[in-house]
């Protein structure tokens, strides 16, 4: 799989997500569907690789490698 999500957005998406998950623990009426959103980002931080990225055609990663 192609990684299309560079560093700084990686770094982003990880905030981005703990932050929505945390919210369920500190406003728990409010928040929980919120916590289950912020494991998108945070999942697609970790694997690198975005799906609405590669359906528009975006990188914000400079290099392209595969990992396996």
């Amino acid at each position: 799989m192609l990684k299309n999500v560079g560093c700084k957005d990686r770094a982003l998406r990880i905030v981005v997500g703990i932050v929505l998950i945390a919210l369920v623990f500190i406003m728990p009426d409010i928040a929980n569907p919120w916590g289950w959103i912020g494991i998108v980002p945070l999942a697609t931080a970790l694997i690198g690789w975005c799906p609405a990225y590669s359906l528009f055609g975006i990188k914000s990663c400079s290099i392209e490698r595969e990992d396996t």
